[in-house]
């Protein structure tokens, strides 16, 4: 997605490009990098900005130009253009926005109380860090990314000791192992779908099944029955539309599928949960959940979660991107050098406050 901040024809010289959103950066670059364009045009620069942020695309061009599979589909003059119909360019069909549904928020279902967890240097990775979560709510950590939220993400998948404080699940203490946390029924979408989020040279069903190969449902006598196993990856394929499976159906190496469709596959992994329990998800874990992904595959990730929050589960959203967070969230928390702010309901925050708790004003909201 291209926009042009200039509504003359630059010199070659006087032409700029910027890449940076500004729905996710710094706080106060969050809060200033419109009027930084601003600036760079009315000083006579020509500005091109890249980005996949309808809003601020919105916010600051005077023209713009859509991109798909490598074409120009669309320019347009910015008062001439909406949201819905740059998506559609876009991705080529209608993006229905996500919808939330109506439903009582039920018992806790994750208790953090006072936690702490040391660090190699002097700054603690987490510190007193206090939050209740119950089922049918979604609740998001916003902040600067190094602030904190990996270390949470981390503790909550059972990755880190406990130096202070409690950490129960559905009201019961968890050992610090992973198996712990995912038969408690925790489930996770981690931020690096390469990195963590799957084994990229293993086929798609093993990576199906990969956090629960496990249970009972796939497992006897310590050894996975491959057909029970492609069994389920086949109704996460079918249930998720996961592409790109043509050629190879289960066997695709999960490294070859677009990273819209690998997301795909985790999130349907995360939300089945084990198929020899009956309920969903107690806890998902959703860790920049549609980073790097086109704007119909975001749109569809946030459906899913929010239908997962209404069928019971509650949900910590952990995300740089502020229109996310305030699209989706129940309450908003503020993670800043460790330390996580009280958990405000989303109507309280304003653009603004959450740039200043960002920036570590503890009195911002």
């Amino acid at each position: 997605h291209r926009s042009s901040s200039s509504g003359r024809g630059p010199s070659p010289r006087r032409r700029t490009r910027s890449r940076r959103s500004t729905s996710a950066p710094a706080a106060r670059g969050c809060l200033t990098g419109g009027a930084t364009l601003a600036q760079m045009v009315a000083a006579g620069l020509g500005v091109i900005f890249i980005s996949h942020k309808l809003d601020e695309v919105l916010r600051v061009s005077h023209r713009v130009a859509v991109l798909r599979a490598g074409r120009l589909v669309a320019e347009l003059p910015t008062r001439s253009a909406d949201k819905a119909q740059l998506a559609e360019a876009m991705v080529g069909r209608a993006v229905a926005p996500a919808t939330k549904r109506a439903h009582a928020r039920g018992a806790p279902v994750l208790e953090l109380r006072g936690v702490g967890v040391r660090g190699r240097g002097a700054r603690p990775l987490l510190a007193d860090i206090e939050l209740t979560l119950h089922a049918g709510e979604l609740v998001a950590v916003a902040g600067v990314a190094g602030n904190g939220q990996e270390a949470l993400a981390e503790l909550l998948c059972g990755l880190h000791t406990l130096d202070a404080g409690s950490l129960a699940i559905g009201g019961r203490a968890l050992p610090p192992r992973p198996r712990a946390f995912v038969e408690a029924g925790v489930a996770r979408i981690p931020e690096d779908r390469h990195a963590v989020g799957v084994v990229g040279d293993l086929p798609l069903w093993e990576n199906a099944v990969l956090e629960r190969y496990a249970s009972p449902a796939f497992a006897r006598a310590g050894l996975v029955r491959r057909e029970r196993a492609m069994a389920h990856a086949q109704v996460l394929v079918e249930r998720f539309d996961v592409r790109g499976t043509e050629s190879a159906g289960l066997w695709t190496t999960t490294r070859a599928l677009s990273g819209g469709n690998m997301q795909k596959l985790i999130l349907g992994r995360a939300l089945a949960g084990d198929p020899a329990v009956t309920t969903p998800p107690h806890l998902i874990v959703a860790h920049q959940p549609t980073w790097g992904l086109d704007i119909g595959a975001v749109a569809y990730v946030h459906q899913q979660l929010l239908d997962a929050c209404a069928a019971g589960s509650a949900v910590l959203l952990i995300s740089e991107d502020l229109d996310e967070i305030f699209a989706l969230a129940d309450r908003i928390a503020v993670m800043h050098h460790g330390r996580l702010g009280e958990a405000l309901p989303t109507a309280d925050w304003t653009l603004a406050s959450i740039g200043l708790a960002m920036a570590g004003d503890a009195h911002a909201a």
